[in-house]
């Protein structure tokens, strides 16, 4: 658009003298009618050229305005890039920089070693729920009963493989009655000092009688050091 407002200004400031000076010879030649024709074109050529001018100084305008803007604004960009920063600026923006980055450092090591112990814990659950839908019913089975007879008799591991296995007792397979004996936790050395107590309460016997008891192969079936335990702690 002010590409066509420069050529129609260029066109009028052309044809304007052009018409001035046919008109001038016109009148001298004493035309009068063609002098005023020429007066006519010259006016028109003089209004095209008002017009034209106002056209391009519209176009224009906004355009030196913008660019003047956008000088003025990389100007002051510059500036503000050459004011140079305090020692205590410096120090003060390092030391910012320096803490959050430590911050994020730790958020980092935290929600990692967080992901690690929760992977951890599922794999171990997912583990140990594969291991125990491995587990026959009847090895499950001998473990619960193995777990009754340690909670109520007080009998000893020894004694429980005995009593899984008896075909006179449980008479679980050998397979099952290890598995039992290997998978239940419970602390024999208390289970021998009860055994202890109630052989000295109801029976009166001494301590080296007890201990006999405690360990021997047709009684309790007691580890020595459990059936020392249970002599050491008698009351």
């Amino acid at each position: 658009m002010d590409n066509l407002f420069m050529i129609l200004l260029l066109v009028s400031m052309l044809a304007l003298p052009v018409f001035v000076i046919m008109s001038i010879i016109s009148f001298v030649k004493k035309d009068g009618l063609k002098g005023k024709k020429m007066l006519k074109f010259s006016g028109i050529s003089f209004a095209a050229i008002i017009v034209t001018a106002i056209g391009v100084g519209a176009t224009t305008d906004p355009i030196e305005t913008s660019n003047k803007d956008k000088e003025k604004v990389e100007t002051v960009a510059k500036v503000e890039e050459k004011v140079e920063e305090t020692p205590e600026e410096k120090a003060a923006r390092e030391t910012k920089e320096t803490e959050e980055k430590a911050l994020a450092e730790q958020k980092a090591k935290e929600e990692a070693e967080a992901k690690a112990k929760a992977d951890a814990e599922a794999k171990a659950k997912a583990e140990a729920k594969a291991k125990e839908e491995s587990v026959p019913r009847e090895y499950k089975s001998a473990l619960k009963k193995a777990e009754a007879y340690a909670k109520t008799m007080h009998m000893s591991k020894a004694g429980i493989y005995d009593q899984l296995t008896s075909e006179y007792g449980e008479n679980f397979p050998a397979e099952a009655a290890k598995y039992a004996t290997d998978n239940i936790v419970f602390d024999w050395k208390e289970n021998a000092l009860k055994k202890a107590q109630s052989y000295a309460e109801t029976m009166s016997m001494s301590d080296a009688a007890i201990y006999d008891q405690l360990v021997s192969e047709y009684g309790e079936k007691f580890t020595p050091e459990e059936a020392q335990y249970a002599i050491d702690n008698l009351k």
